[in-house]
Order: C-alpha cells, then structure tokens, then sequence
C-alpha cells in the first residue's frame, strides 16, 4: 500500500478530458480487480483500489494512451443482480458506461474462476454492440496461465491472461484494444479554444453534494444514497448552460483528518482537495437541518485559501423550522465571517426547490474570477481608498495595476511597508468599488522608493 505521504505520478487533474475519444470501458462484478487494471493502464494511482468489494461506486472516467492512440478509459462498479438500493444504483452507472462503449473490458478473476454472476454480466456485455476482451485477471506467473481456459466457456472468445497488479500481460490486451478503436472525432477549433469553467461541490459527507450535482447536471450521474461517504472519487461532467459549457464536479465528504480511518476515504478527500484546486467556483454545500458546524468552518477555509470563489449552499433548507431559519442569517455571519460577501442560497436539492438561482450567482463568480480592470481605474480606487482613510506612518501606494486574473491580482508599489490590516481595508475596497463579489483577491506588494 502507497503510504499518505506519497501520491505516485503525475496530476491528473491538469488535464481536462478531450472531446470526440473513443470509449472503452471496463466491467465486470465487484471485486475482481477493475480498478487496478484502471491504473495499470494510466501508470498512476487514479481510481481507488482497497481489496474489498464496493469501494467503486460511481463511473470514473479519465483520458488515456496507448502506443500513440488515445481513448477515454472509464471504470464502473461492480455490476451485480440484486442486493441493496445503493447496489443497484451501481449497477446502473454500468450499465450507462457499457452502452457507451466502443471496446468492452470484461474483467474475471481467474484464481476464482466463472461464477454465477459473471455468467450474469456476460449476458449485459454481449447486447453492448461493440468489441468485448475477455480478461482474466490475477494471473500472475506462467503457472496459474491454465485457469485461463476455463473463461472460454462464456463465449467471448479467448481470454487474455493479465496480472493488473504487476502489469503482466497489460500490453497485449491494449494492443488488441486499440486495433479496433474508432477514429477520434475531432472537434472544431474554436470549440478546443473554449474555456471550460470547473465548478466543485464540496461539503461535509452526507449533506446532499450528489443529490445537488444530480439535479444540476439534470441527469443521475453520481450515486446517492442516505449514508455517508457514498461518493468516494471526484465525478465530473461537463453541461452546456445558457453561458458556455461549466464542469460540474462532484467530490466525496471531507472531514477532519482525525476522523479518517480508511485509506480509502483519505484518497477521497485527496482528490476532493485537489478538484477545489483546479476548480474556477465552490459550491459550499451545508446540511441546514445541523447549522453550520466547526468542519463546515475548516471547508471554508480551505476553499477560500485556494483563491476560488464561493457560492455558500444552505442545502434541506425545507426541513428546517421557521424559527431556524430566522437565526440562520446571523449564523452565517458569525461562523463564516472571513469569507468575502459570498451569496447564500437556500434550497432544497432533493425537491428542486430554488436550484435554479444557483446558475446565475455562478456565472457572476466566474465573470469577477476572470475580470480584467483598466489600470486607471484600479488606482481610481487606490486614490479615493487613501484620500478616505489614509495608511499610519506616512505609507501609501504609489502606483497600482492588475497583474493577473484567475483570481484578480492586484500589484501594489509603495513607499513603505503596509501593515496587513490595511492591505485588508484596500482589498475591500477593490472588491466592492470594482463589483468583484465572493472571489478571491490576491495583492502583491512592491515597495520602492519615489
């Protein structure tokens, strides 16, 4: 097991996954080694693998190699008759993934052999209309190479023996894999240029984050479930809105690192740091019906120091009492007092309920995340900000002018050292006189002399 100070490979959240890929998908019933042929094939540790069933839930997608050609891999979970409501929510995603495919992965364990629920999604896989590899996973010496012809008796032809784990035999079935692959189907020029706007759901486990990201994306894309830790990889779609394409990422439940015991949720939250990372707007979910906790003040925090703006989701809002929602103003005002004037929306994600004024509060955020401001104007306001109240000790801001944006950053020359809390009554200013709303705000100081 990779220790928690360790993350082999490179990021994978740099990349934004490529339109137009051919699809291969990998399937099979749980616990049979998916997700670590996932990651042999990428050569990083991209989805979570824990040796146990059920630790994949949702669909993981992510864009792959091989020998020059290009696909998008995606790992389902396990595919199973029956079992619970969450299982058969699993077993749904599946089914969405394999009637996307242009290649199938139909994963066994040869050490175990062809049980009844292979046989099972043997039946599933055949209607899929698109190539299907039989892979016998857990091969992992020459010697176990003779279970390998027993799977030909579920007539998908002969099976390739692999060990996803040590990377045995990984190659021939990717070369098998992308003979068969369709052309990409490249997209126009203009569409490749388009900036795609990342916007992250993150709460605390257990606060409605996929049910929002479900009825965001208009379509049941992450599992949900009334228990917490459901969702354990980030998930991510991209939705054309009225104001250009906008990712929707939905991320497991953070908590505090105390409280993590399983490697597998540590990974989770990982992940779900680094979406807030790369995303251009939070959506900070907050279960109402328990006001806003001490983790719920950490989250802020965290998301508001990565320098992406917040849109503060007070998320069951129809569960809670009149007299709750009275005192709730004031909550949000002493308990996140640190944060910018973010927007606060009350909803209910289960029913729908004001999820539609979600959308606007997050294309303002995303416009002032990317606005760019004359530099007259910016010392206009440096001007009147010191007029009004001027620096102690004789300091002031000689010259100032936007360096950057993603968030908006300011660079500001002075005579002297400022004292930080008057950086903070300057940054206040910028933000209400330039209409920057809940985004971050970066200032950088240069002193010189005049």
């Amino acid at each position: 097991m990779t220790g928690h100070n360790e993350l082999p490979g490179p990021d994978p959240s740099k990349a934004e996954l490529r339109p137009g890929l051919p699809i291969v998908v990998i399937a099979g019933r749980p616990n049979v080694g998916k997700s670590t042929l996932m990651n042999r094939i990428l050569g990083r540790r991209e989805a979570i693998v824990e040796e146990k069933p059920g630790v994949t839930r949702d669909r993981k997608e992510v864009d792959a190699e091989w020998q020059g050609t290009e696909f998008r891999l995606i790992d389902t979970g396990g595919w199973m008759t029956g079992g619970t409501a969450i299982d058969k929510k699993v077993s749904r995603q599946a089914e969405v993934a394999i009637a996307q495919a242009d290649a199938l992965l139909f994963v066994v364990d040869a050490t175990v052999g062809i049980t009844e629920d292979d046989d099972q999604v043997v039946r599933l896989v055949r209607q899929a209309g698109c190539p299907v590899f039989c892979v016998a996973n857990k091969v992992d010496d020459a010697v176990h190479e003779d279970n390998v012809w027993e799977l030909v008796g579920l007539g998908l032809g002969e099976a390739f023996p692999v060990s996803s784990l040590h990377g045995r035999g990984v190659g021939d079935l990717l070369d098998a894999v992308v003979s068969v692959l369709p052309e990409p189907i490249e997209a126009d020029e203009e569409e490749e240029e388009e900036r795609i706007f990342g916007i992250a759901l993150v709460g605390r486990p257990n606060v409605g984050k996929s049910t929002l990201f479900n009825r965001l994306i208009g379509e049941d894309r992450s599992i949900t479930h009334d228990m917490p830790g459901t969702t354990r990889d980030t998930v991510d779609t991209v939705v054309d809105t009225e104001t250009g394409p906008i990712r929707f990422l939905d991320t497991a439940g953070m908590r505090r690192r105390s409280r993590i015991d399983e490697d597998t949720e540590y990974y989770s939250v990982v992940r779900a740091l680094k979406a807030v990372d790369k995303a251009d707007v939070a959506l900070l979910v907050i279960d109402a019906t328990e006001g806003i906790t001490h983790q719920d003040q950490r989250l802020a925090e965290r998301v508001d120091a990565a320098g992406c703006p917040i849109v503060l989701v007070l998320n069951k809002w129809d569960k809670i009492s009149t007299e709750q929602r009275e005192s709730f103003d004031a909550q949000v005002e002493r308990k996140l007092s640190f944060l910018p004037d973010v927007p606060v929306h009350r909803v209910s994600a289960l029913t729908g309920k004001a999820v539609e004024r979600l959308l606007p509060s997050m294309t303002s955020a995303i416009d002032a995340y990317q606005q760019r401001v004359p530099t007259r104007k910016v010392n206009e306001v440096i001007r009147r900000a010191q007029q009004a109240t001027p620096a102690p000790g004789g300091a002031r801001v000689l010259y100032a002018t936007q360096g950057a944006t993603h968030p908006p950053t300011f660079t500001l020359f002075t005579n002297r050292t400022l004292p930080d809390h008057y950086l903070r009554y300057l940054e206040r200013q910028l933000r209400d006189q330039l209409e920057l709303g809940p985004t971050a705000i970066k200032l950088r100081v240069r002193r010189r002399s005049e």
